[in-house]
């Protein structure tokens, strides 16, 4: 099975890329995982917001596949805890899914068509953070995840 993290837009903060770096090389260890940036033109961004989600919802449409599930990270999502996040992971690696997409909208959020084509919704936190943050805060839960499930010693319940 293949993890994909689709976001929109490029991560503007070096810190942020930097930390990302880090657990993509972690991640290697565990499983298949991609990132991939729709790029939002500049004019683009001069739109509403109704515009800008649209366009956005194009370009996620486009990249998606069929049979991909497809869990938003959003606000209005089910919270969980690290330990059940790793569970919900590991649920998915035994329904034998080819890919799972995690999708990060924009600044905006997500247009309602892509509400309809979601499998799942999960939400990191009941406070809202940034879009360029809960990339960073993505790729670690999910690396520890995969340490929670091998046994290993990252996470302290």
């Amino acid at each position: 099975m293949k993890y994909v993290l689709l976001q929109v837009d490029k991560t503007q903060d070096k810190y942020l890329d930097e930390g990302i770096s880090i657990y993509l090389k972690r991640l290697k260890n565990y499983t298949s995982f991609e990132i991939i940036t729709i790029n939002v033109p500049k004019n683009i961004r001069l739109r509403t917001f109704n515009e800008q989600k649209l366009y956005e919802t194009k370009q996620i449409s486009d990249f998606l596949l069929k049979d991909d599930f497809v869990i938003l990270l959003d606000e209005n999502g089910k919270n969980c805890t690290s330990i059940e996040f790793a569970n919900y992971l590991q649920h998915k690696q035994n329904a034998s899914l080819k890919r799972v997409v995690f999708i990060i909208g924009g600044p905006f959020g997500f247009d309602n068509e892509i509400y309809l084509r979601a499998n799942d919704k999960i939400s990191f936190s009941k406070m809202t953070f940034s879009h360029q943050m809960i990339r960073l805060f993505f790729v670690e839960q999910l690396y520890r995840s995969f340490t929670i499930l091998k046994g290993e010693k990252y996470h302290h319940p």
